[in-house]
């Protein structure tokens, strides 16, 4: 019940109290036309309940009092009981009015279980009461009585999507910080083995330099020289890294597609002969993760161009069975260690590329790394579709 006031926005309950002192003022205005004057205490009672509506429609108070709806409830049954008894034969439009707002603002505000205790009690009353008009307002009670438990019903089936989404999008926002925190990680390590190292040998080179030019300026100008192909190097190095960084395209090129261009766009920037082969089915572009496969390929090829001073690069894309395999095959100088190993095996043996594993990991897929040393190395991703 709580939840159902909070997810009701204020507004609408000040619209149902201000409806309210509408119809107590509709019901007294008819009352005095009427001249019952014989039925003062029952006048007396409408009008205390019509202020009270004026109140919680301008002040929160009787609201944020009223926690369990209990009140609410109560006070809707007590105005329709006024409207029927004091309304009299000409005013059987105050009745159906009084009606009308009764299942209204059950199935707004309270459960089906609620909705149905006040049909119940209003029929109960109007059945012992006999008010003029009784043969019309039992079929309308019956029929808004329906109306509002089907209301109060959809308005609870909508309630509960909205905590579970807000739930989902709590989790979902958490996993994006993890996944933001883990990026951020991965691009400090990059940052600090890559450019950064450039930068620190670039800096001692640089003072060997001025040393030497010290001493003789002809061989200070020849390690200038030098240097400026380090330079270079570096500045091919960051672009590297800056492209690196860039997020992947995926949209409507296919999986295939983006794999080749950026095999493509590997061998223009290195300069290392690179190969891409595809199967027939590895062209379809239904492939869920394909962002995250992008980025374990991309990953995989600069540490390539990093460490392993390959001459060729194959990368080949295959699927069957329920399943896409990457494999990326070098003949470069391999890792530190030799043999063929599975992910388990190399979390065992804190072995092979931690970052690589955590992003096959993330996609729920399988990795395994052949090491050659000296003679390159193998690694194949096995992803499920």
């Amino acid at each position: 019940m709580i939840s159902d006031q909070i997810a009701l926005p204020y507004l609408w309950r000040r619209y149902l109290s201000l409806l309210r002192a509408l119809l107590g003022a509709s019901c007294l205005w008819v009352a005095v036309g009427a001249q019952s004057y014989e039925r003062a205490t029952f006048l007396l009672a409408l009008i205390l309940l019509t202020v009270y509506s004026l109140v919680s429609a301008f002040w929160r108070w009787p609201d944020r009092a009223d926690r369990l709806g209990f009140v609410s409830l109560t006070v809707d049954l007590a105005m329709f009981f006024l409207c029927v008894w004091l309304s009299g034969a000409d005013g059987f439009w105050v009745t159906a009015f009084a009606a009308f707002y009764l299942l209204l603002s059950a199935a707004s505000l309270h459960e089906w279980r609620q909705v149905l205790l006040a049909v119940v009690l209003s029929l109960a009353f109007v059945n012992l009461t006999q008010p003029p008009g009784v043969e019309r307002l039992q079929p309308l009670l019956l029929l808004l009585g329906m109306m509002g438990c089907i209301l109060s019903l959809q308005k609870q089936s909508l309630l509960e999507r909205l905590s579970n989404a807000s739930r989902q999008s709590v989790l979902y926002r958490a996993e994006a910080q993890m996944a933001r925190e883990a990026e951020k990680e991965r691009i400090a390590a990059d940052f600090h083995d890559g450019p950064l190292q450039s930068f620190i040998s670039f800096q001692l080179g640089l003072e060997t330099v001025r040393r030497r030019m010290e001493r003789d300026p002809a061989a200070g100008l020849e390690e200038l020289r030098d240097l400026r192909e380090v330079c270079d190097k570096q500045v091919k190095e960051m672009r590297t890294f800056v492209r690196s960084m860039r997020p992947v395209e995926v949209a409507g090129a296919g999986l295939a597609t983006a794999v080749r261009s950026m095999v493509a766009a590997f061998q223009k920037d290195t300069r290392i002969p690179a190969v891409f082969k595809a199967g027939a089915e590895a062209s379809h572009d239904d492939f869920q993760s394909s962002t995250d496969l992008l980025q374990v390929i991309r990953e995989a090829l600069n540490n390539i161009q990093k460490h392993s001073s390959a001459s060729c690069v194959t990368v080949t894309l295959e699927r069957a069975a329920g399943y896409l395999t990457v494999t990326v095959v070098d003949d470069g100088t391999g890792f530190p260690f030799a043999g063929r190993f599975t992910m388990e095996e190399m979390d065992s043996l804190l072995i092979g590329p931690a970052s690589i594993k955590n992003r096959v990991r993330a996609i729920n897929g399988d990795m395994e790394v052949e090491s050659r040393p000296g003679n390159g190395s193998t690694l194949r991703i096995r992803v499920p579709i």
